[in-house]
């Protein structure tokens, strides 16, 4: 839900600590990354990492494939917001690696460019930005994203560095937190935990709403939501947990004190606090693997 009040509210964070979207933007990413996770330069003692190609029924995925250097690992598929696969998912799936995951960070853009797209949320709220990714955005339908999922979890149990006794995690952001469902319907005997943080239109009126999924997985779920999408559509997280409930899965649904975007390092929203407490219960759910 990175929309026009999404902004707004952007502004507003920004102005609290005293920069605008143009001083933001010219700090750059790679400064915004180290500020927020209070590191100079990326950490990549005792990792590996590559940018890998993986076949999919559309084509050929580009993605960040990082995991520790030695040993075989629980899988974790992570699904950027709507930026992308950029810096500042490489940094969050290194710190998931350095807890012990091999993390595949997809970029669901791949059908119409390589990552990444833009560099940074704030280049997506640039009208050149938003010119750029429109287009991407409408390529990607739900029964791609199955697609993708699919080909994604077989890639990773191909993968020395993934252990495939153990079940596969998933998490998203933003426009990642439907396909976090996705992709536990799209390998429900494999993927066994889904964490959707501030997801977007994770409940529709639709057949094809993304919350139906719970039914048709075996996952573990953790929806953390943004006080702001749950001031707009209150009634969400009742729906996410009575649909659980009722599908026998397990689910902890939570509203957090911060707003869209606040779990992404390079958001003008970004909440350390918060964020720390989404990752704290991301890394319990992805226990039971």
């Amino acid at each position: 839900m990175c929309d026009d009040l999404t902004a707004h509210e952007e502004d507003a964070a920004l102005a609290r600590i005293g920069l605008n979207r143009r001083q933001f933007a010219a700090a750059g990413v790679a400064g915004m990354v180290a500020a927020c996770a209070d590191a100079k330069v990326p950490d990549k003692r005792g990792l590996a990492e590559d940018m890998v190609d993986i076949a999919t029924p559309d084509g050929t995925a580009d993605a960040f494939f990082v995991r520790p250097a030695r040993g075989s690992h629980p899988a974790v598929i992570m699904w950027p917001d709507i930026a992308g696969l950029r810096d500042a998912y490489k940094e969050m799936g290194r710190r998931l690696a350095r807890a012990g995951y091999a993390v595949l960070v997809v970029n669901h853009y791949y059908r119409s460019a390589r990552a990444p797209v833009v560099g940074s949320m704030a280049e997506w709220r640039t009208p050149e930005g938003q010119a750029k990714l429109k287009p991407m955005i409408a390529a990607i339908t739900p029964d791609a994203t199955m697609r993708d999922a699919a080909a994604f979890t077989v890639w990773l149990d191909r993968q020395p560095s993934a252990d495939p006794r153990k079940g596969i995690g998933t998490c998203g952001y933003c426009m990642g937190g439907p396909s976090t469902l996705r992709t536990a319907a799209a390998a429900p005997e494999r993927v066994r935990a889904a964490a959707s943080f501030h997801g977007a239109g994770l409940v529709t009126p639709g057949a094809d709403s993304p919350h139906l999924l719970i039914a048709k997985s075996k996952a573990s779920f953790l929806f953390a939501i943004a006080r702001n999408d749950d001031q707009r559509s209150p009634a969400d997280k009742t729906v996410l947990a009575d649909t659980a409930k009722v599908a026998l899965r397990p689910a902890e649904v939570e509203v957090y004190n911060a707003d869209h975007g606040w779990c992404t390092l390079d958001a003008p929203v970004y909440d350390k606090a918060e964020a720390e407490r989404a990752w704290a219960r991301m890394l319990a759910l992805f226990k039971g693997l």
